[in-house]
């Protein structure tokens, strides 16, 4: 697969978000396009949630889901888990994506005989850079579809963990296995 276009990355996950929700037990409020209002705000925007336009959607997640959280460099070792990274930090802050990046990569690492553990500080910088070059490099091309398993069973188990923890958060659990789990977001 070739590095993905964060173009094509960022309109199939406006697609999955839609357009203005304002659920009643979703902790972040009023959302266009997944963006909440508090990024939104962040960021600039002053209008009605339900203006925001896509265009400055667009430029969040290009600006604080992709290139801040370095998933830009992941895409050029691997394209379809930094599409993988891109959708779940968009979902749940890219540094829990960051965190589930280099919890997976430890425990691949065979017990730090392909390369250094990784802490698992939600920062994708040389370090955890490295060691997705030395897994890849060890693994082959079989190693990317391994390691983004690793990446939705974590992401999997969140869901469930929020969702016991917070019974509102079931109302959204059907939809969050549906569509962010086992799809090929790449």
């Amino acid at each position: 697969m070739e590095t993905p276009d964060i173009e094509d990355l960022i309109d199939a996950l406006i697609d999955r978000e839609g357009g203005f929700v304002n659920h009643p037990a979703d902790r972040g409020g009023p959302t266009r396009y997944g963006i909440t209002e508090a990024v939104a705000r962040a960021h600039g925007y002053a209008g009605a949630m339900a203006c925001l336009p896509r265009q400055d959607a667009e430029a969040i997640y290009r600006r604080l889901y992709w290139t801040r959280p370095r998933f830009d460099e992941v895409a050029s070792r691997a394209p379809r888990v930094a599409a993988e990274l891109f959708d779940t930090g968009a979902n749940m802050g890219p540094g829990v994506a960051a965190t589930f990046l280099q919890r997976a990569l430890t425990a691949l690492n065979r017990n730090g005989g392909d390369y250094m553990d990784l802490v698992p500080d939600g920062r994708i910088g040389p370090r955890t850079l490295n060691a997705l070059d030395a897994f890849l490099a060890v693994r082959g091309s079989s190693g990317e579809i391994v390691l983004l398993r690793a990446l939705e069973a974590l992401q999997g188990e969140r869901y469930l963990r929020l969702a016991e923890k917070r019974p509102a958060n079931e109302a959204f659990l059907y939809g969050w296995l549906a569509n962010r789990i086992g799809e090929s977001v790449g």
